[in-house]
């Protein structure tokens, strides 16, 4: 809140029904860093990358192109538009690109995308965990069974199912990353459930971290604050939409690429030494972690 008590109106997007589509926004989401040049940190290596057609997946996955990968990006079928333009973005940097529709909350689906990736690239080196989803619910008796379940199914189960399949290939040196929250550390009364299953994502990481330091495959997260993404004008109710983001320290929501970034250091050799351990691109708010 600012001074006066008043928020400042900085998004002109209205509510959009799930999942959420980029193409559709007014305010089109920055998912190209201006000042990231082409690079070869992650020079023909193979991406993962679930939730991958928008938001910061997309993100993700270019910043990875320009550094010299190739991609697989999972994505749900209603999102067919968003996700082929992810795929020829990739492709005139010069990159491969897969596309695998379908809904990451089913186990056989999760074991498709990876076999089938490590099938035609012949390797598979990098698995960013990302697909989410949220609905704004200000009261736990609110909740339902059902919302509680896909959020959890979606949020947290899609990574057990793709980092389980991923380790049959994963070899020294690969990187899991999963994208967390700022929720997680602070939570959220109006996304109880979301901040709960993010929470679950921090030990998740810290966990699977431990378990897999002997076969040397680096374990790490993100944790953003509020980032301009479909997510948001599908998961948020629309009196909130305008507003967000302007109740940070920076008074602002991120573009998806200021926190690609984090993933491209986290994906590459830059971080050989660090794993369990997760990166705050949080727009300035201090949180114990």
């Amino acid at each position: 809140m600012q001074k006066g008590g008043t928020k400042r109106k900085i998004h002109s997007d209205k509510a959009q029904p799930k999942p959420g589509f980029e193409y559709k926004m007014v305010e089109q989401p920055q998912f190209e860093s201006p000042v990231h040049e082409r690079g070869i940190r992650l020079q023909n290596r193979v991406a993962v990358i679930s939730g991958g057609d928008s938001g910061i997946g997309r993100a993700v996955a270019v910043g990875f192109a320009k550094e010299g990968a190739n991609i697989s990006l999972s994505y749900l079928p209603a999102e067919e538009k968003d996700a082929r333009f992810t795929r020829d973005y990739i492709e005139k940097l010069g990159r491969k690109c897969l596309l695998f529709p379908g809904d990451v909350t089913s186990e056989r689906q999760c074991r498709k995308i990876i076999e089938d990736t490590h099938k035609y690239f012949g390797r598979l080196d990098i698995l960013v965990n990302n697909a989410g989803t949220h609905t704004s619910t200000d009261k736990l008796e609110k909740i339902s069974s059902l919302q509680l379940k896909k959020t959890f199914a979606t949020n947290v189960f899609s990574m057990f199912y793709l980092s389980k399949a991923a380790l049959k290939f994963l070899p020294e040196g690969g990187s899991i990353i999963n994208t967390t929250s700022v929720t997680a550390y602070r939570g959220s009364s109006h996304l109880i459930d979301y901040s709960a299953s993010k929470g679950a994502i921090v030990s998740f990481t810290r966990s699977l971290s431990s378990s897999l330091m002997e076969r040397k495959i680096r374990v790490n997260a993100v944790a953003p604050g509020p980032v301009w993404t479909p997510l948001i004008v599908s998961g948020l109710e629309p009196e909130e939409i305008p507003f967000f983001g302007s109740d940070g320290p920076m008074k602002r929501a991120a573009q998806p690429y200021e926190i690609a970034s984090c993933f491209t250091f986290l994906a590459s050799d830059d971080s050989s030494f660090i794993s369990g351990q997760v990166i705050h691109p949080n727009g300035g708010e201090i949180i114990n972690s």
